[in-house]
């Protein structure tokens, strides 16, 4: 009875919310070019003072639903030209078309290749891909392009996972196309992981939001990526190939233009790159996927579109041998390992979804969107080791100085894996858009149902000197053991509804986001409520400047992962985590050297509540199971972006950031028989300083010609060993250190897209690239592998972290063909 009025309740407040008055508005069209009639992509749209906006399409086109009868200001702008602003007033259901010319504010280069802005009135930063292919790319994922924002941090080029502002990788939302996407769970190192959903010739846009999102999104802590795909206008595709593998794209209109399709087909190997690896072997990892987003338009207001994906991740890896030298100065150690076995992955994921959107008024846009996600799992693997530790020779100006003069531990271990999970999520939604004067209303519903079955078979042995670890005179005894069969099926409702309320005064425009989300989970039969705020506060200064403050409750409810334990069991009474959000921000709109600049700068605090505690090992989670600790996140993040070479966008951001965590009650015997308690201690994502650069120049004698530079440096990361059941004892990782340089030739074609009458007379352009990846060949560390000496004559026994390193430096040639 409890659930039904929960249930009932829920439903009863979406109806109560959706009752809404009706108002008309009008509409603008137009188009904006550059004085070379070159029309202008992703020009921003907006009505002053409140927060309605829109952006340009690929061929320059606009569309934008405003207030009627009322004296407006529309501001047309673009990162590289001089913006421009229309005072206009309209009655209801008048249809005006303003065409607009841009003058660009440097003379001599036009395109920008990537373009960082900021809607005045949210917590999102855009990002108008103009042109991706131009960023130093190891893994070809869009996602490479977050890990060089303010806020987020990666320690491995491997994968397209990243933190923000302190949680992990399981705390970050991604839409696209409004349909939410899903990672496969057994996934443990960046070799296995593959490609990434998105495919970034498909994308039209990108927002990006590091925290303080507004009830629109999701339930996660930490961050929101959302991407919007193209609809076609024209024929066109895209060809590439790199020595890190190819995809072709294609896309196009009907003759009618009421149906449009974009498809792709990608496949990547990072064979060339594993075998910079300390561990030498056979490596064969094969990713390949297939996407396609389709839209049909149908009479009455409606319009029909599909997505869909299959992913297909191969990983096999047959081990010979690894040398590592690790250790300090005056304690050189290095370590051999001779190997017998394989490991085996397979991860094939499928997604798909079909939405029907119904515009019956310029006021009311209405979305209905049925969606399935399955992905299936396996991962099998048995691998033996026999390996030597051996001290090294440090002696200055010796003869055998780096060569191993004693060994301090022989051992063997055999890792073992047949682990398989198959897992399905089914969901149903709606959402809504609502236009009233000053008000943008959104409301949503979702019904979700969860299926995940885990067949669990994990091992580990270690044997020092002919004896196991841990040791006992009785039986053999493994280091590590997770065996379970778990099934788990349940259902989660979740609704929101939001208001966006702009507020016109003669010295300021002020804007106010305020919303409620709520959602239910049956498995454990929680109802959790978030209210969430944004203000943004522009005052009439001379400087361009907004100021921005955002709050909310922010309740992550567990997914499977979190739910088991280290062990393997199902705890069913655990509970979403929260994070309270308090974002102050600031971005100043500027011109130095006759160019624009942003600067932005978000200080924020964190309270984290309910948390379930995890250790890292490369990029594979292990949760505890158990809410049994708080904690606090706090910092401050930084982004200077503009043109510093003209007409080219470049970016550069610092961030400084803690986040602690404290286990409620925990308490420890020490020898002495004293009590001890930790106290709050680093989670293993405190990085506490983070930069990341992206940088463009070109040759001034020839433009065609740039160079794209990406410089990332983050402070080491807490990590542990994996024998210990204590959370409060750490050391810290490296630094992480890469720069990635690239060198581009584009040959664009004087007849552009459209002409048909042979190959090279109806491409568009072609692109060239030399890239060199880590291009000071660091030694980066992602995880350790620990290794225990049994009890020597003094009964002191040892235990070494021997750093398992990515990869070195390595060229890659890129071609891509666009037509």
């Amino acid at each position: 009875m409890i659930r039904k009025e929960k249930i009932i309740s829920l439903l009863t407040f979406l109806v109560v919310s959706s009752h809404l008055s009706a108002q008309l508005t009008s509409t603008l069209t137009g188009i904006i070019t550059d004085t070379l009639d070159n029309p202008l992509h992703s020009v921003n749209i907006t009505v002053s003072g409140t927060g309605i906006g829109t952006s340009s399409d690929q061929d320059g086109k606009y569309h934008l639903q405003v207030p009627a009868n009322r004296d407006l200001t529309i501001v047309f702008s673009m990162v590289g030209y001089e913006p421009k602003k229309v005072v206009i007033r309209l009655v209801p259901g008048e249809e005006k078309k303003i065409d607009v010319i841009l003058f660009s504010s440097v003379k001599e280069l036009r395109e920008v290749q990537v373009t960082g802005l900021r809607a005045r009135t949210d917590n999102f930063v855009r990002l108008e891909l103009k042109d991706f292919r131009g960023l130093p790319n190891l893994t070809g994922n869009i996602e490479a392009v977050l890990k060089t924002l303010p806020g987020v941090s990666s320690s491995t080029e491997l994968s397209s996972q990243y933190s923000v502002r302190g949680g992990n990788f399981d705390e970050n939302l991604v839409y696209v196309n409004d349909i939410e996407i899903y990672r496969p769970f057994l996934i443990r190192s960046g070799q296995q992981e593959g490609l990434s959903f998105v495919n970034s010739d498909m994308v039209a846009s990108l927002q990006f939001s590091a925290g303080g999102f507004n009830a629109s999104y999701g339930d996660k802590m930490s961050s929101v990526l959302d991407i919007k795909y193209r609809q076609p206008e024209s024929l066109g595709g895209t060809v590439s190939a790199s020595m890190l593998g190819g995809a072709i794209h294609l896309e196009g209109i009907s003759r009618n233009a009421k149906f449009t399709h974009a498809t792709g087909i990608r496949y990547k190997t990072t064979q060339y790159l594993l075998k910079t690896f300390d561990t030498e072997g056979d490596y064969k990892p094969v990713f390949t996927d297939l996407q396609t987003y389709m839209t049909y338009t149908l009479p009455g207001s409606w319009k029909l579109s599909f997505l869909g994906n299959y992913s297909s991740n191969n990983y096999r890896f047959v081990p010979q041998d690894r040398r590592t030298s690790f250790g300090t100065i005056t304690d050189a150690v290095q370590l051999y390992v001779l190997y017998d076995g394989q490991e085996v992955d397979k991860f094939i994921t499928w997604q798909g979804a079909l939405s029907a959107d119904y515009r019956p008024n310029d006021n009311l846009a209405l979305k209905f969107i049925a969606s399935s996600f399955h992905t299936t799992e396996e991962e099998t693997f048995d691998i033996q080791g026999r390996y030597s530790l051996n001290a090294l020779d440090k002696e200055l100006g010796s003869e055998n100085l780096g060569d191993s003069i004693m060994n301090i531990g022989i051992g063997r271990f055999l890792n073992h894996a047949r682990n398989f999970l198959d897992a399905s999520v089914i969901s149903v939604s709606h959402k809504g858009h609502y236009y009233r004067e000053q008000h943008h209303v959104q409301w949503g519903l979702r019904y979700r149902n969860e299926f995940v079955r885990d067949n669990l078979n994990e091992w580990k042995l270690i044997d020092s000197a002919g004896f196991s670890i841990p040791y006992s005179d009785t039986e053999v005894l493994l280091a590590e053991i997770r065996l379970a069969e778990n099934r788990i099926q349940s259902n989660r409702i979740t609704a929101y509804f939001q208001d966006s309320y702009g507020l016109p005064f003669d010295s300021l425009d002020l804007h106010v986001t305020g919303g409620l989300r709520m959602n239910y989970w049956d498995f454990n039969g929680q109802m959790l409520i978030s209210p969430r705020m944004t203000i943004t506060y522009q005052p009439k200064w001379k400087r361009d400047i907004t100021f921005r403050l955002s709050t909310g409750y922010y309740y992550q409810p567990p997914f499977y992962k979190e739910i088991r334990t280290p062990d393997g069991e199902l705890n069913k009474g655990i509970k979403a985590q929260k994070s309270v959000h308090f974002v102050l921000g600031s971005e100043l709109h500027f011109t130095a050297w006759e160019r624009p600049f942003i600067f932005t700068s978000e200080i924020y605090y964190k309270i984290l509540q309910k948390l379930i505690p995890y250790k890292i090992d490369n990029v594979r989670i292990d949760y505890s199971g158990i809410n049994m600790a708080r904690g606090y996140a706090t910092g401050i993040d930084l982004k200077l972006n503009g043109e510093f070479v003209p007409g080219i966008e470049s970016w550069a951001s610092l961030s400084f950031m803690q986040t602690k965590e404290d286990i409620i009650g925990d308490h420890y015997i020490d020898s002495e028989n004293g009590r001890y308690e930790p106290g709050y201690y680093p989670r293993p994502t405190d990085q506490l300083v983070n930069f990341g650069l992206f940088f463009q120049d070109y040759f001034p004698t020839n433009p065609s010609y740039t160079v794209h530079l990406s410089l990332l440096f983050g402070t080491g990361l807490p990590t542990s060993s994996p024998y210990s059941n204590r959370y409060d004892r750490y050391f810290r990782m490296p630094s992480y250190r890469r720069v990635d340089i690239g060198l581009s030739k584009v040959i664009n074609n004087p007849a552009g897209r459209g002409v048909h009458s042979g190959f090279f007379r109806s491409y568009e352009s072609i692109w060239l690239g030399l890239e060199v990846f880590n291009l000071f060949g660091i030694n980066n560390t992602i995880s350790y592998l620990w290794l225990t000496t049994v009890n020597n004559l003094n009964h002191i026994s040892h235990q070494y972290a021997v750093p398992n390193y990515l990869t070195s430096r390595r060229l890659n040639l890129r071609i891509s063909l666009k037509f």
